[in-house]
This record gives structure tokens, sequence and C-alpha cells, in this order.
């Protein structure tokens, strides 16, 4: 896998992987940025909600195990010494439907974290991984 970053302008980067998408990356106008796009710490948790997130959607596929909508929200602390890592993440699984079947939507959530997401295996290493699921929450 390879991937070009291209400084834009100031503090703003470009981004673009072997998908041939772009991303683009900003910091906060005290930094040098415009304030225009994610900063690079922001998307290394969105990577993180997308690969899991993916990983749940295909395994409850899997097991016939309809949902009709879900998201994760994601809670970080980062160390406040240089480098700034994330020290705790928390994932936050929200599901709504009908009759939803908690057995294996746990069984995909646990797959997914222990198994499957690549970014939660690389960040569990430096950063303690936590999640929960909510089952029908108030939106």
């Amino acid at each position: 896998m390879q991937v070009t970053v291209q400084r834009f302008k100031n503090n703003t980067f470009l981004a673009r992987g072997e998908s041939n998408h772009w991303v683009v990356m900003d910091t906060k106008v005290e930094h040098g940025g415009s304030e225009g796009a994610n900063a690079p710490m922001e998307l290394v948790l969105c990577a993180l909600g997308g690969c899991t997130g993916m990983d749940v959607e295909s395994l409850l596929r899997k097991m016939r195990t309809p949902v009709r909508d879900f998201r994760i929200d994601i809670a970080a602390e980062r160390s406040q010494e240089h480098p700034r890592i994330f020290t705790r993440i928390h994932l936050e699984y929200k599901f709504w439907g009908e009759n939803l079947n908690l057995e294996s939507i746990t069984k995909a959530v646990e797959l997914s974290q222990k198994k499957y997401c690549s970014v939660s295996a690389m960040l569990s290493k430096a950063a303690e991984l936590t999640y929960s699921i909510k089952i029908n929450p108030e939106q």
C-alpha cells in the first residue's frame, strides 16, 4: 500500500492513496492551517470507525441479522506530552431496528474488535481500547 501526501498551502495537505481518492488534512489557524478539513489524528479515529463499521456490517449480513441503522461514536483521550498519542479510545456502537438480535450484534462487534479490524489492532498496541453496545438509544 502506498500513499502520497502533498502540501497544498501552508499547513494544509492533500493525500491520495492507491484508490486514487483525495483526502484533505488541515489544522488550526494558529498552527498555520485554515481549519478547512479534519486534522490527521481525527482521521485516525475516522479510519477506526470505518474499519470496524465495515466489519460489523459485513458480519451482520453474513449472520442474517438485519438492523435498520447503526453508528459508532468514538471518544479518545491523548497524552499531554509530545508525541500526543491516543491513550484511551472508547467506541460506542449504537444500533436501531425492530427485534434486534443482541447476541449476534455482540458477536459481530467482538469479532471486529478482537479479530478483523486492522486499525483497532494497531491502535490497541498504544492505547486502551474499550467498547460498549446500545440498542435503540435515543437519537
